[in-house]
């Protein structure tokens, strides 16, 4: 095996073990919650809140100090460990305050993996060709089999097995991440000049209404959907099994995303995304069994697998060439940021109140919300095109 190979395989190792770990400690970290430190549904929703808050303040701090020190795979590697290390002090604590410094800490650490991972891997494929897709790809299969393989331990030994899953996994990451590749390209973003440009871009802030509105949910629901199965009679291995398929499922749509998108367009894609899971929430909210939320976790694979590459493309090619780099920050924030952290707070509370049903309703009402603003872009986009004012669309490029 010559270098660029063992690079290659290095990077894919590295994308599978992150991506277990992550699998195998969020989806079920609620559901240890509530099992075994017994939070309300309020105290759940703070602690699954403050991560997406912490890892959009923090991100850009990681940015700067790879800049600064030209060394990413250090910053990569102290990252993988130090997010290893705080994520095991959960097992150690019961105090909701230590609860929530624990999951601010983790976030803080947690914010660096996958930007600097990226960017190395981006940039090692631009310059020796290659397909980035190929070494992602491993890090939804690692996630994938993580829930599975955790929610079993969990049903074994306990769910503490969680932590201890979690940190080893990346203390064994840290190695592969001494061998990423060296360099890394950190994209310049100036938000305000950037929104000022952005801002006079037909439907750009009108996505960004849709991101918070689709993405937000789906961001969320993976800290609540353990919880949804557990209600519904599930056991731990049935949520282990039930994230398997969901993100097993998002392969192959990833895969075909490209080919129909240039096919029928982003935003009719985008709108039948949103639909999608727009009505999978509104099912999950009248209470199904279990076997019933199995069959349907293949949604996930749709919505997500169309949304994701699909949302990441308009966002690019709609922004102008000198504010992309803020187009796709700003993008980010929204859905995997703000969005992430009002969803899951919302749902603590209204878990507190009423009962996790309600959750995937608010979930379903929003992101049907989202799928119908999608459909009026589509519809001015038409209505208008005749004399130049519609919403744009951007020409796709063949890949």
């Amino acid at each position: 095996m010559d270098a660029q190979q063992r690079t290659f395989t290095n990077m894919k190792v590295f994308y599978f073990l992150a991506y277990f770990s992550f699998g195998g400690l969020f989806p079920l970290l609620s559901v240890y919650f509530q099992n075994e430190i017994e939070l309300s549904g309020s105290q759940i929703g703070m602690i699954t809140s403050i991560g997406p808050i912490v890892m959009l303040l923090t991100q850009p701090v990681w940015g700067l100090l790879s800049d600064y020190t030209k060394r990413p795979r250090l910053l990569l590697t102290i990252a993988v460990i130090g997010t290893g290390s705080v994520g095991f002090t959960y097992l150690l604590a019961e105090e909701y305050v230590i609860l929530v410094a624990i999951a601010a800490g983790l976030a803080m650490f947690q914010s660096a993996i996958i930007p600097l991972s990226d960017s190395m891997a981006m940039n090692y494929v631009y310059k020796n060709g290659g397909d980035y897709g190929n070494i992602r790809m491993w890090g939804a299969v690692g996630f994938a089999l993580a829930v599975w393989f955790m929610g079993m331990l969990s049903d074994w030994l306990g769910q503490g097995i969680i932590f201890y899953g979690f940190a080893l996994v990346l203390f064994i990451s840290a190695y592969f991440s001494l061998g990423m590749p060296k360099e890394s390209v950190t994209a310049k973003v100036d938000i305000r000049g950037g929104m000022k440009e952005l801002v006079k871009v037909p439907g750009f802030l009108l996505f960004l209404i849709v991101t918070f509105l689709v993405f937000g949910p789906i961001m969320a629901n993976n800290f609540y959907f353990g919880l949804l199965i557990q209600f519904s009679g599930g056991s731990l291995a049935g949520v282990g099994f039930a994230f398997l398929l969901a993100a097993g499922s998002e392969v192959p749509f990833m895969r075909w995303a490209g080919q129909w998108i240039r096919k029928r367009g982003i935003l009719v894609i985008l709108f039948v995304a949103a639909l999608a899971s727009g009505i999978r929430w509104i099912f999950y909210s009248t209470g199904p069994t279990p076997e019933f939320i199995y069959m349907t976790t293949i949604i996930q694979g749709f919505s997500i697998g169309l949304f994701v590459p699909a949302a990441l493309q308009y966002v690019t090619e709609l922004a102008p060439k000198e504010v992309k780099a803020t187009a796709v920050a700003i993008y980010s924030a929204v859905g995997n940021g703000l969005g992430a952290w009002f969803f899951s707070i919302s749902a603590g509370l209204i878990m507190e109140w009423s009962s996790i049903l309600s959750v995937y309703l608010f979930y379903g009402i929003f992101t049907l919300s989202g799928a119908a603003l999608t459909l009026w872009m589509i519809r001015s986009k038409k209505a208008e095109s005749s004399n130049g004012l519609a919403i744009a669309e951007p020409k796709l490029k063949e890949h």
